[in-house]
């Protein structure tokens, strides 16, 4: 494939990109105001949901191993699967948090401070990482590689950290559920 070939393919899917890391951010916030009435809320959700990042965590350092050891289709593979565990905890995150009312932290002193740092960073680098996500994707898809590894040494501590943040939250927040 050509370089022009290259960057008109990508092209395409820069559109979608800016759609969809605008509006998953957006439909996410909105979805938070919404409570589903006469709904048993899904209070089992929250430790399925922490284990898919926990998942998700091991997944991408094991893309990370097999792209090192020149593992092609087993790194596109896992990468595929990262995304899609991405897409798994975010429905169920959604849904938990139509049924059911935020749960407060109740820790005290330093570790509240702890808590609320991590839960921050964890909040804004999951909204941060949407279009790192996708351009590194779509760069791999339309075999621009060398860009795909310049963002990839981006995008890769960046998603990693947000689902280990999100593990490290719910372990933290997970005595506080009623």
């Amino acid at each position: 494939m050509s370089k022009s070939q290259e960057i008109l393919d990508e092209k395409k899917y820069n559109k979608l990109i800016v759609i969809l890391s605008i509006l998953i951010p957006v439909v996410v916030a909105a979805l938070f105001g919404v409570k589903i009435p006469n709904v048993e809320p899904l209070t089992f959700l929250p430790p399925i949901y922490a284990s898919i990042n926990a998942l998700t965590a091991l997944v991408l350092i094991l893309a990370f191993i097999a792209i090192r050891n020149k593992k092609i289709i087993l790194h596109k593979r896992l990468m595929t699967f990262a995304i899609i565990l991405s897409v798994a905890f975010l429905g169920m995150y959604v849904a938990y948090h139509m049924t059911s009312d935020s749960t407060k932290f109740g820790g005290e002193g330093t570790i509240k401070y702890v808590y609320y740092f991590i839960l921050l960073t964890h909040i804004l680098l999951s909204i941060i990482v949407i279009p790192f996500v996708l351009i590194t994707y779509v760069r791999a898809i339309t075999n621009n590689i060398e860009k795909h590894k310049k963002i990839a040494k981006i995008t890769f501590p960046l998603w990693l950290y947000v689902a280990i943040t999100g593990v490290v939250v719910y372990v933290m927040i997970s005595p506080y559920y009623v």
